[in-house]
Protein backbone atom coordinates (compact mmCIF):
# COMPACT_ATOMS: atom_id res chain seq x y z
CA UNK A 1 0.00 0.00 0.00
CA UNK A 2 1.56 3.52 -0.88
CA UNK A 3 1.68 6.24 1.84
CA UNK A 4 -0.74 8.90 0.74
CA UNK A 5 0.45 11.83 3.63
CA UNK A 6 -2.57 14.09 4.32
CA UNK A 7 -0.87 17.31 4.38
CA UNK A 8 -3.32 19.56 5.52
CA UNK A 9 -4.51 17.25 8.41
CA UNK A 10 -3.14 19.08 11.39
CA UNK A 11 -4.26 22.70 10.30
CA UNK A 12 -6.26 23.74 13.07
CA UNK A 13 -10.53 23.87 12.26
CA UNK A 14 -11.30 27.73 12.26
CA UNK A 15 -14.91 27.97 13.75
CA UNK A 16 -15.42 31.69 12.70
CA UNK A 17 -15.89 29.70 9.47
CA UNK A 18 -18.43 27.28 10.22
CA UNK A 19 -20.97 29.87 10.78
CA UNK A 20 -22.77 27.54 13.60
CA UNK A 21 -24.89 30.76 14.67
CA UNK A 22 -26.60 30.59 11.82
CA UNK A 23 -30.51 29.50 11.25
CA UNK A 24 -31.64 27.73 8.95
CA UNK A 25 -33.86 31.13 8.35
CA UNK A 26 -30.67 33.28 8.40
CA UNK A 27 -29.43 30.51 5.36
CA UNK A 28 -32.32 30.72 3.09
CA UNK A 29 -32.61 34.61 3.46
CA UNK A 30 -33.90 36.04 0.00
CA UNK A 31 -33.65 33.84 -2.84
CA UNK A 32 -31.55 31.38 -1.66
CA UNK A 33 -34.69 28.88 -0.94
CA UNK A 34 -36.30 28.34 -3.80
CA UNK A 35 -34.91 25.44 -4.61
CA UNK A 36 -33.56 22.16 -2.57
CA UNK A 37 -29.74 22.12 -4.20
CA UNK A 38 -26.96 19.64 -3.01
CA UNK A 39 -24.20 20.53 -1.45
CA UNK A 40 -24.21 23.83 -2.10
CA UNK A 41 -22.56 26.08 0.94
CA UNK A 42 -23.96 29.00 2.64
CA UNK A 43 -24.54 32.06 1.41
CA UNK A 44 -22.58 33.70 4.52
CA UNK A 45 -19.58 31.79 3.33
CA UNK A 46 -19.55 33.22 -0.29
CA UNK A 47 -20.46 36.40 1.48
CA UNK A 48 -17.37 37.16 3.53
CA UNK A 49 -15.08 35.95 1.34
CA UNK A 50 -16.18 38.46 -1.49
CA UNK A 51 -15.81 41.14 1.01
CA UNK A 52 -12.52 40.06 2.08
CA UNK A 53 -11.21 39.66 -1.18
CA UNK A 54 -12.84 42.09 -3.47
CA UNK A 55 -14.27 45.56 -3.94
CA UNK A 56 -17.49 46.72 -5.45
CA UNK A 57 -17.69 47.09 -9.39
CA UNK A 58 -15.40 43.91 -9.22
CA UNK A 59 -15.85 40.28 -11.41
CA UNK A 60 -16.90 37.14 -9.68
CA UNK A 61 -17.08 34.05 -10.93
CA UNK A 62 -18.19 30.96 -10.17
CA UNK A 63 -17.48 28.14 -12.56
CA UNK A 64 -19.08 25.54 -10.90
CA UNK A 65 -22.28 27.54 -10.05
CA UNK A 66 -24.63 25.57 -9.16
CA UNK A 67 -27.98 26.60 -7.07
CA UNK A 68 -25.98 30.28 -7.62
CA UNK A 69 -25.12 31.11 -4.36
CA UNK A 70 -21.92 33.01 -5.33
CA UNK A 71 -23.31 34.99 -8.31
CA UNK A 72 -26.72 35.91 -5.61
CA UNK A 73 -23.79 37.28 -3.11
CA UNK A 74 -22.14 39.29 -5.30
CA UNK A 75 -24.58 41.04 -7.17
CA UNK A 76 -26.56 41.59 -3.83
CA UNK A 77 -22.95 43.24 -2.26
CA UNK A 78 -22.46 45.28 -5.60
CA UNK A 79 -19.99 43.13 -8.02
CA UNK A 80 -20.59 42.05 -11.10
CA UNK A 81 -21.43 38.07 -10.91
CA UNK A 82 -20.39 35.29 -13.27
CA UNK A 83 -21.32 32.14 -13.40
CA UNK A 84 -21.10 29.00 -15.41
CA UNK A 85 -22.91 25.15 -14.99
CA UNK A 86 -23.09 22.41 -17.46
CA UNK A 87 -26.46 21.28 -15.51
CA UNK A 88 -29.05 23.17 -17.01
CA UNK A 89 -31.51 23.15 -13.87
CA UNK A 90 -28.50 25.01 -12.20
CA UNK A 91 -28.50 27.62 -15.15
CA UNK A 92 -32.28 28.10 -14.95
CA UNK A 93 -31.97 28.34 -11.07
CA UNK A 94 -29.19 31.06 -10.85
CA UNK A 95 -30.90 32.89 -13.68
CA UNK A 96 -34.49 32.64 -11.72
CA UNK A 97 -32.63 33.62 -8.32
CA UNK A 98 -30.80 36.55 -10.18
CA UNK A 99 -33.88 38.04 -12.43
CA UNK A 100 -35.47 41.41 -11.21
CA UNK A 101 -39.40 41.03 -11.87
CA UNK A 102 -41.73 43.71 -11.40
CA UNK A 103 -43.72 42.68 -8.24
CA UNK A 104 -46.76 43.48 -9.46
CA UNK A 105 -46.52 42.12 -12.70
CA UNK A 106 -45.83 38.43 -10.88
CA UNK A 107 -48.12 38.68 -8.28
CA UNK A 108 -51.13 39.76 -10.69
CA UNK A 109 -49.53 36.29 -13.10
CA UNK A 110 -50.00 34.19 -9.86
CA UNK A 111 -53.45 34.77 -8.99
CA UNK A 112 -54.32 34.69 -12.59
CA UNK A 113 -52.53 31.02 -12.57
CA UNK A 114 -54.49 30.04 -8.99
CA UNK A 115 -57.86 30.78 -10.35
CA UNK A 116 -57.21 29.11 -13.86
CA UNK A 117 -55.58 25.95 -11.99
CA UNK A 118 -58.69 25.94 -9.62
CA UNK A 119 -60.72 26.00 -12.23
CA UNK A 120 -59.52 22.80 -14.48
CA UNK A 121 -58.98 20.85 -11.59
CA UNK A 122 -63.01 21.19 -10.29
CA UNK A 123 -64.77 21.67 -13.63
CA UNK A 124 -63.11 21.23 -16.73
CA UNK A 125 -60.46 17.95 -15.32
CA UNK A 126 -60.70 15.64 -18.46
CA UNK A 127 -60.66 18.23 -20.70
CA UNK A 128 -57.50 19.89 -19.20
CA UNK A 129 -55.40 16.85 -18.55
CA UNK A 130 -56.02 15.40 -22.23
CA UNK A 131 -54.90 18.78 -23.78
CA UNK A 132 -51.88 19.10 -20.71
CA UNK A 133 -50.93 15.59 -22.16
CA UNK A 134 -49.93 16.84 -25.20
CA UNK A 135 -47.06 18.64 -24.17
CA UNK A 136 -45.26 16.84 -21.31
CA UNK A 137 -42.34 15.03 -22.58
CA UNK A 138 -42.83 11.21 -23.52
CA UNK A 139 -40.51 9.62 -21.35
CA UNK A 140 -40.75 6.41 -19.26
CA UNK A 141 -38.79 8.00 -16.61
CA UNK A 142 -41.68 10.08 -15.45
CA UNK A 143 -43.85 7.13 -15.11
CA UNK A 144 -41.32 5.04 -13.18
CA UNK A 145 -41.17 7.88 -10.72
CA UNK A 146 -44.76 9.26 -10.35
CA UNK A 147 -47.91 7.68 -10.23
CA UNK A 148 -50.42 8.04 -13.24
CA UNK A 149 -52.74 10.77 -10.96
CA UNK A 150 -50.29 12.77 -9.68
CA UNK A 151 -48.54 12.71 -13.41
CA UNK A 152 -51.90 14.22 -14.60
CA UNK A 153 -52.26 16.98 -11.73
CA UNK A 154 -48.65 17.67 -11.93
CA UNK A 155 -49.33 18.05 -15.82
CA UNK A 156 -52.13 20.23 -15.54
CA UNK A 157 -49.80 22.33 -13.64
CA UNK A 158 -47.18 22.10 -16.03
CA UNK A 159 -49.16 23.25 -18.99
CA UNK A 160 -50.30 26.44 -17.30
CA UNK A 161 -46.84 27.50 -16.58
CA UNK A 162 -46.37 26.86 -20.66
CA UNK A 163 -49.25 29.63 -21.18
CA UNK A 164 -47.12 31.98 -19.52
CA UNK A 165 -45.72 34.65 -21.98
CA UNK A 166 -43.33 36.42 -19.77
CA UNK A 167 -40.33 34.53 -20.39
CA UNK A 168 -38.81 35.21 -16.64
CA UNK A 169 -42.34 35.41 -15.19
CA UNK A 170 -42.43 31.74 -16.86
CA UNK A 171 -39.25 30.63 -15.35
CA UNK A 172 -39.76 31.75 -11.97
CA UNK A 173 -43.10 29.64 -11.64
CA UNK A 174 -41.19 26.68 -13.37
CA UNK A 175 -38.84 26.82 -10.38
CA UNK A 176 -41.30 26.19 -8.53
CA UNK A 177 -42.80 23.44 -10.07
CA UNK A 178 -39.33 21.88 -10.15
CA UNK A 179 -39.29 22.61 -6.12
CA UNK A 180 -42.70 20.12 -5.36
CA UNK A 181 -41.60 17.26 -7.51
CA UNK A 182 -39.55 15.42 -5.54
CA UNK A 183 -42.34 15.34 -2.89
CA UNK A 184 -44.82 14.88 -5.46
CA UNK A 185 -43.22 12.12 -6.78
CA UNK A 186 -42.06 8.19 -4.96
CA UNK A 187 -38.45 8.94 -4.40
CA UNK A 188 -37.89 8.68 -0.74
CA UNK A 189 -38.45 11.49 0.17
CA UNK A 190 -35.21 11.79 2.64
CA UNK A 191 -32.94 10.13 0.58
CA UNK A 192 -30.35 11.67 -1.74
CA UNK A 193 -30.24 8.71 -3.47
CA UNK A 194 -32.75 8.06 -6.27
CA UNK A 195 -34.75 5.49 -4.45
CA UNK A 196 -38.48 4.39 -4.79
CA UNK A 197 -40.89 4.47 -1.53
CA UNK A 198 -44.01 2.70 -3.15
CA UNK A 199 -45.85 3.31 -0.03
CA UNK A 200 -44.92 6.78 0.70
CA UNK A 201 -47.58 9.72 1.36
CA UNK A 202 -47.56 12.08 -1.45
CA UNK A 203 -48.72 15.48 -1.42
CA UNK A 204 -50.88 17.04 -3.35
CA UNK A 205 -49.53 18.71 -6.31
CA UNK A 206 -51.90 21.86 -6.17
CA UNK A 207 -51.57 22.38 -2.31
CA UNK A 208 -47.62 21.89 -2.63
CA UNK A 209 -47.31 24.33 -6.36
CA UNK A 210 -49.54 27.35 -4.72
CA UNK A 211 -47.73 27.27 -1.53
CA UNK A 212 -44.51 26.93 -2.53
CA UNK A 213 -45.09 29.65 -5.21
CA UNK A 214 -46.61 32.08 -1.85
CA UNK A 215 -42.99 31.45 0.23
CA UNK A 216 -41.02 32.71 -3.52
CA UNK A 217 -43.02 35.25 -4.40
CA UNK A 218 -42.19 36.54 -0.28
CA UNK A 219 -38.49 35.92 -0.93
CA UNK A 220 -38.49 37.79 -4.05
CA UNK A 221 -39.76 40.95 -2.85
CA UNK A 222 -37.14 40.98 0.08
CA UNK A 223 -34.64 39.83 -2.87
CA UNK A 224 -35.71 43.26 -5.14
CA UNK A 225 -35.90 45.33 -1.75
CA UNK A 226 -31.90 44.04 -1.07
CA UNK A 227 -30.23 44.96 -4.41
CA UNK A 228 -28.65 47.85 -4.68
CA UNK A 229 -30.39 50.35 -7.21
CA UNK A 230 -27.44 50.45 -9.74
CA UNK A 231 -27.82 46.26 -10.14
CA UNK A 232 -31.30 46.11 -9.62
CA UNK A 233 -31.68 48.43 -12.90
CA UNK A 234 -29.08 47.43 -14.88
CA UNK A 235 -29.28 43.43 -14.03
CA UNK A 236 -27.34 42.24 -17.42
CA UNK A 237 -24.55 44.23 -16.73
CA UNK A 238 -24.14 43.04 -13.20
CA UNK A 239 -25.09 39.24 -13.83
CA UNK A 240 -23.48 37.25 -16.24
CA UNK A 241 -24.70 33.39 -16.44
CA UNK A 242 -24.45 31.08 -18.89
CA UNK A 243 -24.79 26.95 -19.19
CA UNK A 244 -21.55 26.27 -19.90
CA UNK A 245 -18.09 24.11 -19.17
CA UNK A 246 -16.49 25.58 -16.62
CA UNK A 247 -13.66 25.51 -19.20
CA UNK A 248 -14.98 28.20 -21.10
CA UNK A 249 -15.64 30.99 -18.60
CA UNK A 250 -17.49 34.04 -19.65
CA UNK A 251 -14.75 36.28 -19.05
CA UNK A 252 -12.07 38.08 -20.67
CA UNK A 253 -8.40 37.58 -19.81
CA UNK A 254 -7.08 39.20 -16.82
CA UNK A 255 -10.26 40.88 -15.24
CA UNK A 256 -11.84 38.99 -12.49
CA UNK A 257 -10.68 39.61 -9.08
CA UNK A 258 -12.13 36.89 -7.13
CA UNK A 259 -13.13 33.43 -7.86
CA UNK A 260 -15.33 31.91 -5.55
CA UNK A 261 -16.33 28.01 -6.02
CA UNK A 262 -17.13 24.48 -4.67
CA UNK A 263 -16.45 21.92 -7.43
CA UNK A 264 -18.22 18.55 -7.54
CA UNK A 265 -16.44 15.85 -5.82
CA UNK A 266 -15.28 12.51 -7.14
CA UNK A 267 -18.22 10.74 -8.87
CA UNK A 268 -20.26 13.71 -9.57
CA UNK A 269 -23.12 11.94 -11.81
CA UNK A 270 -24.42 11.51 -8.48
CA UNK A 271 -24.69 14.67 -8.38
CA UNK A 272 -26.64 14.59 -11.82
CA UNK A 273 -28.65 12.06 -10.32
CA UNK A 274 -30.78 14.43 -7.92
CA UNK A 275 -31.63 16.68 -10.77
CA UNK A 276 -33.81 13.86 -12.17
CA UNK A 277 -37.26 14.94 -11.88
CA UNK A 278 -37.38 18.58 -13.22
CA UNK A 279 -34.51 17.30 -15.66
CA UNK A 280 -37.09 14.81 -17.20
CA UNK A 281 -40.03 17.36 -16.92
CA UNK A 282 -38.29 20.55 -18.48
CA UNK A 283 -37.08 17.67 -21.48
CA UNK A 284 -33.27 18.05 -20.09
CA UNK A 285 -33.14 14.29 -19.90
CA UNK A 286 -33.47 11.63 -22.28
CA UNK A 287 -31.55 9.49 -20.95
CA UNK A 288 -29.29 8.92 -18.08
CA UNK A 289 -25.95 7.49 -18.81
CA UNK A 290 -25.81 10.54 -21.61
CA UNK A 291 -27.07 12.92 -18.77
CA UNK A 292 -24.35 11.44 -16.67
CA UNK A 293 -21.18 12.22 -19.43
CA UNK A 294 -21.68 15.97 -19.29
CA UNK A 295 -20.42 16.24 -15.85
CA UNK A 296 -16.73 16.39 -14.22
CA UNK A 297 -14.74 13.26 -13.83
CA UNK A 298 -17.89 10.97 -15.22
CA UNK A 299 -17.00 7.16 -15.85
CA UNK A 300 -19.04 7.21 -18.58
CA UNK A 301 -16.54 9.61 -20.48
CA UNK A 302 -13.79 8.15 -22.07
CA UNK A 303 -10.52 8.58 -20.25
CA UNK A 304 -7.31 8.64 -21.49
CA UNK A 305 -3.52 8.90 -19.83
CA UNK A 306 -2.92 12.16 -19.26
CA UNK A 307 -0.24 14.65 -16.87
CA UNK A 308 -2.65 16.11 -14.14
CA UNK A 309 0.25 17.93 -12.81
CA UNK A 310 0.13 16.77 -9.53
CA UNK A 311 2.49 13.78 -7.97
CA UNK A 312 -0.30 12.68 -5.09
CA UNK A 313 -2.78 12.51 -7.69
CA UNK A 314 -0.43 9.97 -9.29
CA UNK A 315 -0.21 8.05 -6.59
CA UNK A 316 -3.71 7.82 -5.41
CA UNK A 317 -4.74 6.52 -9.08
CA UNK A 318 -2.19 4.43 -8.66
CA UNK A 319 -3.10 2.98 -5.27
CA UNK A 320 -6.88 2.81 -6.56
CA UNK A 321 -5.41 0.62 -9.34
CA UNK A 322 -6.51 0.01 -13.07
CA UNK A 323 -10.20 -0.26 -12.91
CA UNK A 324 -13.43 2.16 -13.51
CA UNK A 325 -12.37 4.08 -10.09
CA UNK A 326 -9.01 4.62 -10.89
CA UNK A 327 -10.32 6.26 -14.06
CA UNK A 328 -12.70 8.25 -12.75
CA UNK A 329 -10.54 9.78 -10.46
CA UNK A 330 -7.97 10.15 -12.77
CA UNK A 331 -10.32 11.94 -15.30
CA UNK A 332 -11.38 13.70 -12.76
CA UNK A 333 -8.27 15.63 -11.81
CA UNK A 334 -7.50 15.98 -15.68
CA UNK A 335 -10.93 18.20 -16.19
CA UNK A 336 -10.42 19.62 -12.57
CA UNK A 337 -6.96 20.74 -13.96
CA UNK A 338 -8.19 22.44 -16.98
CA UNK A 339 -10.86 23.96 -15.12
CA UNK A 340 -7.77 25.88 -13.29
CA UNK A 341 -6.17 26.86 -15.85
CA UNK A 342 -9.07 28.41 -17.35
CA UNK A 343 -9.77 30.28 -14.05
CA UNK A 344 -6.22 31.51 -14.16
CA UNK A 345 -6.72 32.88 -17.20
CA UNK A 346 -9.99 35.08 -16.03
CA UNK A 347 -7.88 35.87 -13.36
CA UNK A 348 -5.98 39.70 -13.08
CA UNK A 349 -2.89 39.86 -11.41
CA UNK A 350 -3.31 39.49 -7.60
CA UNK A 351 -6.77 38.17 -8.02
CA UNK A 352 -7.85 35.47 -5.90
CA UNK A 353 -9.73 31.76 -6.64
CA UNK A 354 -11.33 30.41 -3.19
CA UNK A 355 -11.84 26.44 -3.87
CA UNK A 356 -14.35 24.98 -1.27
CA UNK A 357 -13.10 21.02 -1.38
CA UNK A 358 -13.17 18.62 1.04
CA UNK A 359 -11.28 15.12 1.18
CA UNK A 360 -13.26 11.68 1.16
CA UNK A 361 -12.33 7.71 1.22
CA UNK A 362 -12.92 5.36 -1.22
CA UNK A 363 -11.88 1.12 -0.44
CA UNK A 364 -9.76 2.88 2.56
CA UNK A 365 -7.62 4.95 -0.51
CA UNK A 366 -7.61 8.82 1.10
CA UNK A 367 -8.61 11.13 -2.13
CA UNK A 368 -7.47 14.06 -1.20
CA UNK A 369 -8.94 16.71 -3.32
CA UNK A 370 -7.70 19.14 -1.97
CA UNK A 371 -4.22 19.07 -1.55
CA UNK A 372 -3.88 17.86 -5.56
CA UNK A 373 -5.82 21.04 -5.85
CA UNK A 374 -3.10 22.71 -4.16
CA UNK A 375 -0.33 21.12 -6.14
CA UNK A 376 -2.12 21.57 -9.23
CA UNK A 377 -2.82 25.35 -9.22
CA UNK A 378 0.69 25.69 -7.64
CA UNK A 379 2.33 24.19 -10.68
CA UNK A 380 0.16 26.38 -13.19
CA UNK A 381 1.75 29.19 -11.58
CA UNK A 382 -0.69 30.46 -8.93
CA UNK A 383 0.79 30.78 -5.31
CA UNK A 384 -1.29 29.33 -2.02
CA UNK A 385 -2.55 32.78 -0.18
CA UNK A 386 -4.26 30.72 3.04
CA UNK A 387 -5.90 27.32 3.57
CA UNK A 388 -8.83 27.21 5.44
CA UNK A 389 -10.22 24.23 7.29
CA UNK A 390 -13.63 24.58 8.50
CA UNK A 391 -16.54 22.48 9.89
CA UNK A 392 -19.49 21.89 7.53
CA UNK A 393 -22.50 21.14 9.70
CA UNK A 394 -25.42 21.82 7.31
CA UNK A 395 -24.20 21.04 4.31
CA UNK A 396 -26.96 19.15 1.80
CA UNK A 397 -24.86 16.31 1.13
CA UNK A 398 -24.75 12.50 1.20
CA UNK A 399 -22.76 12.28 4.45
CA UNK A 400 -21.72 8.27 4.34
CA UNK A 401 -19.83 6.19 2.31
CA UNK A 402 -19.82 2.12 2.06
CA UNK A 403 -16.26 1.47 3.61
CA UNK A 404 -16.48 -1.47 0.65
CA UNK A 405 -17.93 0.44 -2.39
CA UNK A 406 -17.50 3.92 -1.37
CA UNK A 407 -21.50 4.65 -2.90
CA UNK A 408 -23.35 6.72 -0.76
CA UNK A 409 -25.46 5.04 1.53
CA UNK A 410 -28.04 5.52 4.51
CA UNK A 411 -26.88 6.76 7.49
CA UNK A 412 -28.23 3.67 9.36
CA UNK A 413 -26.43 1.28 7.22
CA UNK A 414 -23.14 -0.28 8.58
CA UNK A 415 -19.64 0.15 7.14
CA UNK A 416 -20.09 3.34 6.75
CA UNK A 417 -17.22 5.79 7.11
CA UNK A 418 -18.53 9.89 7.20
CA UNK A 419 -17.74 11.96 3.66
CA UNK A 420 -17.00 15.30 4.39
CA UNK A 421 -16.62 16.13 8.13
CA UNK A 422 -14.44 19.39 7.18
CA UNK A 423 -13.71 20.84 4.29
CA UNK A 424 -10.95 23.26 3.13
CA UNK A 425 -11.27 26.74 1.67
CA UNK A 426 -8.29 27.00 -0.41
CA UNK A 427 -7.12 30.59 -1.63
CA UNK A 428 -4.84 30.53 -4.59
CA UNK A 429 -3.49 33.76 -5.87
CA UNK A 430 -2.26 34.84 -9.17
CA UNK A 431 1.29 35.94 -9.21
Amino acid sequence: MINLKNRFKNIAIDCSWSFTDKTIKDTSYITHAYYTYPAKFIPQLASRLINEHSSKGDIVIDPFMGSGTTVVEAIINNRIGVGTDINEIAYLLTKVKTTTINIDDINKEFRNIQLSLESRFNNSYDTSFEEANKIIPKNDRIDYWFLPKQKEKLSIIFARIAEIKDEDIRNFFLIAFAQILKSCSIWLQKSVKPTRDQNKKLVEPMTAFINQSKKMLKKHSDFEQLLPYEVKHNIDKYRIVECNDSRKLPCNDNKASLIITSPPYVTSYEYADLHQLPSLWFSYLKELSEFRQKFIGSAYKSSKKCDVKSSLAELIVKQLGENKKGREVQSYFADMLESFIEMKRTLKKGGRACIVIGNTQFKGVEIMNAEVFQEQCENIGLKTYDVIRREIPSKMLPSTRDIKTGQFVKANDKNLKLAYPTEYILIMEKI
